[in-house]
């Protein structure tokens, strides 16, 4: 009988598959390993001829003109939904377009079929002095004990990016609660610079719940420095200080290595019997790993101490995906990423959605893949 090892080599060689990490460096703790699907990527792209009526404008917007990328997902009726964020053609670079967050479901977690409107967006609300005219940006999604869900996601008024929390009990209707941090510390991070929400989660067959350890909610979040923050409502966080008073980090970038840049925190993380695994993001310096591009964004993963999730127990050398296929470097963020941001399990599987070049959305899963 052939070692699963070997099964996975020739699974790799076919060519609707492509490895994203090799073998040898998956660790016992990991996740994985995933095959990125690349008869099926990338799996949702931009549509122009969608539109709806701006509620900010009160004009028609082809809300997903340009691109599509940095999903959320979960499982819901046994079928997989994707939040991702679509920018419309109302800017020229990076950082210079609005994003509102469309909604597709699959019953295969491979093929999906789109919202014709998007589902969270920038509004004549409480939120519009947060939200507008950069939009909602990068969501992250899980599911509560009750069946609601909780997303965490940006808000992008071109000044100030700040981390925010909506909840819904359908997925379609969402009802924003504003800057996650803005009661926390007598509110004096309300204007502070925050993003990439991951809240920590336990495995329910294919649900990912949203977890209490010691008493509270563990989130973590951050760019450039991964910090961890705790909760009672899943909504209003407090973040986790230091003897100054300042952001205690978890994770940091390292010298050399594919996270050399910055570190990010990826999809919702996941309580295993090993501790709590979490996805993270690293871009790569230069100098950073050579073997990777200058600004790349590649996928690693640590192992956080489920008695103390302030202690990292283990954390990965080199990225279990990183930018490699053509649609991964194609677009408008030309150095590449796979920016890892939904993670479910499902039919027996764990399928990772990540957005690729900041343009489009991709799939890997492990193995095996559908034939």
């Amino acid at each position: 009988m052939k070692s699963y090892v070997s099964v996975l080599l020739a699974i790799a060689t076919l060519p609707c598959a492509s490895f994203a990490a090799n073998v040898a460096t998956q660790k016992s703790w990991m996740l994985g390993p995933f095959v990125k699907v690349a008869a099926v990527n990338p799996i949702i792209k931009p549509n122009t001829a969608q539109t709806f009526i701006d509620p900010m404008t009160q004009k028609p917007i082809a809300w997903e003109h340009d691109h599509t990328f940095n999903p959320a997902a979960v499982v819901r009726n046994n079928k997989v939904y994707i939040l991702f964020r679509a920018e419309d053609d109302s800017g020229e670079s990076i950082g210079h377009h609005t994003s509102r967050l469309g909604l597709a479901e699959s019953k295969d977690g491979l093929h999906f079929t789109e919202q014709p409107a998007p589902v969270l967006y920038p509004t004549d609300d409480d939120q519009k002095q947060y939200d507008w005219t950069g939009g909602c940006e990068d969501p992250r999604i899980v599911e509560t004990s009750d069946g609601g869900y909780v997303l965490t996601y940006t808000s992008w008024n071109r000044k100030v990016a700040r981390l925010c929390a909506a909840t819904s009990h359908d997925l379609v209707h969402w009802v924003k609660h504003g800057p996650v941090l803005a009661k926390a510390d007598g509110g004096r991070f309300l204007n502070t610079y925050c993003k990439s929400g991951a809240i920590v989660t336990s495995q329910f067959g294919d649900h990912l719940v949203a977890t209490k350890i010691h008493g509270k909610y563990w989130m973590l979040f951050g760019e450039a420095t991964i910090y961890t923050a705790t909760s009672a409502n899943l909504t209003d966080w407090s973040p986790t200080l230091d003897a100054n008073g300042d952001w205690q980090p978890l994770l940091r970038s390292r010298p050399g290595k594919f996270d050399s840049n910055l570190v990010e925190a990826g999809p919702p993380a996941v309580i295993t019997k090993s501790g709590i695994v979490e996805l993270y993001n690293g871009k790569n310096a230069d100098p950073g790993d050579p073997a990777i591009h200058e600004g790349a964004y590649s996928g690693g993963q640590a192992l956080i101490d489920i008695n103390d999730p302030m202690k990292v127990k283990d954390r990965t050398d080199v990225p279990f995906i990183t930018p490699d296929r053509p649609y991964e470097v194609t677009g408008q963020y030309a150095a590449g990423t796979t920016f890892i941001e939904g993670l479910v399990h499902f039919h027996k599987h764990w399928f990772l959605y990540y957005g690729t070049a900041d343009s489009f959305v991709a799939v890997a899963m492990t193995p095996p893949l559908p034939k």
